[in-house]
């Protein structure tokens, strides 16, 4: 098989442009993946080829998990792992494509700005490859490139100083099929991506890179998770282009932990069925406008919701805590739980979080409570240290929302008081 990182040394680099263009090219046999705890890359690499695409995050997994994880999901001829931020940022959380490249022993390419310079290009090459040790740099691509004599200046200077870095190619400064799209990147408008995919790869050796991703596939060989036994229930899971951000290794592993796991759109208004256990509802927007004028006319939904939370369990995550609260400021909400939001101009969390029980996850959001004394469970950045209620349950403590985005097949004692 083939396995690959693609990485740069910051955001805006390439990165996703790359990454793109070689999951449309090997669309019918990739599986995509993401380092870190990000949803909408997810989305975006699962609508290019079809895959769902895996999130790989070395904070929320140890690396035995992380381990299985990618093993469990490489059940394709090529996987490919789209880095976070720089080739070393997040480090700190042992989530860097640096840290999970390695763990994983996956040959990185890193796509490197060549605008404006370059010997200067290989200066930094040579300090991506000499700040750590063991770092799984093994191909460069130029991107932003002017010309063919812009590349051969730069590839010249690359091969001269380097003989265990393949140049792979490059991709031309102001490529004609970005020029209307917005960032390269549009959910509603994937007609394009058979060109930028074409224009992105008119001079890259693509047999190189499948040369220096070959690998053997690996078996897993124990599992390194708490094993819950399968219980006899049915549960939903609230889910849509609005509340889409749910981890797809979630969702599997509500389907591998209950008898019954069923979708329900509340863009389409659908209800909770009354055979249902337990309600988990997703995050994504509740507050926007757009989303907001498609959840106000789910009252079939809404009703349904609020008849199963007077004595069966709700779990919720970040917008879905929104749904149950009573409002974010004009915007009407279920009023399940007796807490009102705002919409703040600033985000208010971003990042990685512990609550109270250590519970590891993921934060991102705009909103603020307006009365925390019906909240609990600090979340904070480090175990055990200080910061501000993220959560709030009903008096009977069956119906519980939260900020936290975690990851639940590392978290299953977490899942089963929750749902």
């Amino acid at each position: 098989m083939v396995s690959l990182c693609i990485s740069a040394i910051a955001s805006n680099q390439g990165k996703t442009i790359l990454s793109s263009a070689l999951l449309y090219h090997f669309k019918d046999s990739v599986r995509p993946f993401k380092a870190g705890p990000d949803f909408i890359d997810p989305q975006f690499h699962t609508k290019i080829c079809g895959t769902q695409s895996i999130n790989l995050d070395g904070f929320m997994m140890n690396p035995k998990q992380l381990t299985w994880l990618y093993n469990h999901y490489s059940d394709k001829e090529v996987s490919i792992l789209e880095g976070v931020m720089g080739f070393y940022d997040g480090m700190d959380k042992h989530s860097s494509a640096y840290d999970i490249s390695k763990l994983l022993h996956m040959p990185t390419l890193l796509v490197l700005d060549g605008s404006g310079s370059y010997i200067t290009v290989s200066a930094v090459l040579k300090g991506l490859k000499t700040y750590k040790k063991g770092n799984t740099i093994k191909g460069v691509v130029l991107n932003r490139i002017a010309s063919q004599g812009h590349y051969e200046l730069i590839k010249a200077q690359i091969e001269k100083d380097f003989s265990d870095i393949a140049v792979l190619g490059w991709i031309p400064n102001n490529l004609l099929t970005l020029k209307d799209t917005h960032l390269g990147l549009d959910l509603d408008d994937m007609d394009k991506l058979e060109a930028i995919s074409k224009e992105v790869l008119t001079h890259i050796d693509i047999e190189k890179i499948r040369t220096i991703g070959y690998c053997e596939p690996k078996i897993n060989t124990d599992y390194p998770f708490k094993l819950l036994v399968k219980m006899d229930q049915t549960v939903a899971v609230v889910t849509d282009e609005n509340l889409s951000f749910l981890y797809h290794d979630n969702l599997r592993f509500l389907q591998e932990t209950y008898t019954h796991v069923q979708i329900i759109r509340p863009s389409n208004d659908e209800v909770i069925p009354e055979n249902c256990s337990s309600v988990y509802i997703c995050g994504g927007y509740a507050e926007t406008e757009k989303a907001y004028a498609s959840i106000k006319k789910a009252t079939n939904f809404r009703d349904s919701l609020i008849k199963h939370a007077k004595n069966k369990k709700i779990y919720a995550e970040c917008a879905g805590l929104l749904y149950l609260g009573k409002n974010v400021d004009e915007k009407i909400m279920s009023g399940i739980l007796e807490v009102s939001f705002t919409l703040e101009k600033r985000f208010q969390r971003l990042g990685y979080y512990f609550n109270e029980l250590g519970t590891r996850g993921h934060a991102f959001h705009y909103t603020r409570p307006l009365d925390t004394a019906q909240g609990f469970d600090t979340l904070s950045k480090s175990k055990g240290g200080t910061g501000t209620v993220g959560s709030w349950q009903s008096t009977n403590k069956k119906v519980f929302g939260t900020y936290l985005h975690v990851m639940f097949r590392s978290n299953p004692s977490w899942i089963k008081k929750r749902l």
